[in-house]
């Protein structure tokens, strides 16, 4: 019993330890923006919005004075009911979307075949609005483009991992980080992970929340199904191994009390009283 009881001691001092550690965490190693200058304007670079991928999901709504003309250049309305999709006039409507193909093309009513991938949704309407008044069709067209499968993914030591749709076409990582819950205590800061695929590439990139040079990151803004990861803190990790021992440690005396248990059984059997 004197070697159990010492073995639990000790598994009660590392767990204490990790509490302590955990507890007097520096302020290093969590406060945000660190090297920040109070009072000092920094010049913001534009941002100039993302751009159509193939096999992103955009809707492009044509308006002008006169509905009927604009009816034949967008796609028609699904409304939901009992879980299925019909063509009707109920309360829940969405509007069917052009999904770009991997050349990044779109088949657009009577336009036919239009290129997008490369460009922002605002060059987008400008160029479809001046093809209908090239062509004669509409000279006074109103051409809204939206993104409809824009999504981030964040995962990690977060409070709220989980993959988040986006509205509009901008959001940061702090913006990210916020729609998770923040940070957990046991999140690296210095080491935030996104990982980019675009062009048939897989692209990692390191940002430091304690400092404010992330601003100047190419992947500050996030792009379409971009993953953030947060790594966990060396405490965390050494916290979980100590766990993993933990939960071994107590199998194994688990299993060789009940061996203990089975041998004295066996011999009360054997031996004569």
């Amino acid at each position: 019993m004197s070697r159990i009881s010492e073995r639990i001691s000790k598994a009660i001092v590392c767990a204490m330890t990790i509490f302590v550690l955990a507890s007097c965490a520096q302020v290093k190693d969590i406060a945000y923006f660190q090297d920040k200058a109070i009072d000092h304007p920094e010049q913001i670079d534009k941002h100039g919005g993302i751009v159509i991928q193939p096999k992103d999901m955009i809707s492009i709504v044509v308006s002008c004075r006169n509905p009927e003309l604009a009816v034949m250049f967008n796609l028609p309305v699904i409304s939901y009911q009992a879980g299925s999709e019909v063509v009707t006039s109920t309360a829940q409507q969405r509007l069917m979307g052009y999904v770009v193909d991997n050349d990044g093309f779109i088949d657009f009513p009577v336009l036919g075949r239009l290129e997008v991938a490369g460009m922002t949704r605002w060059e987008l309407s400008e160029t479809i609005k001046d093809i209908l008044l090239k062509e004669g069709y509409l000279n006074d067209a109103v051409v809204t483009v939206e993104f409809m499968n824009f999504k981030v993914s964040v995962l990690g030591e977060v409070n709220h991992p989980g993959t988040y749709t986006i509205e509009g076409d901008k959001v940061t990582v702090l913006q990210a980080l916020s729609l998770a819950g923040d940070l957990t205590i046991f999140g690296k800061r210095n080491n935030v992970t996104v990982i980019r695929e675009m062009d048939g590439e897989r692209v990692f990139y390191n940002i430091d929340l304690c400092s404010v040079d992330m601003f100047k990151s190419p992947a500050y803004n996030l792009l379409q199904n971009d993953i953030v990861y947060v790594e966990p803190s060396d405490i965390k990790a050494r916290q979980s191994t100590l766990d993993d021992k933990g939960l071994r440690m107590t199998s194994i005396l688990i299993s060789s009390g009940s061996l203990l248990v089975s041998v004295a059984t066996l011999l009360a059997t054997l031996i004569p009283h």
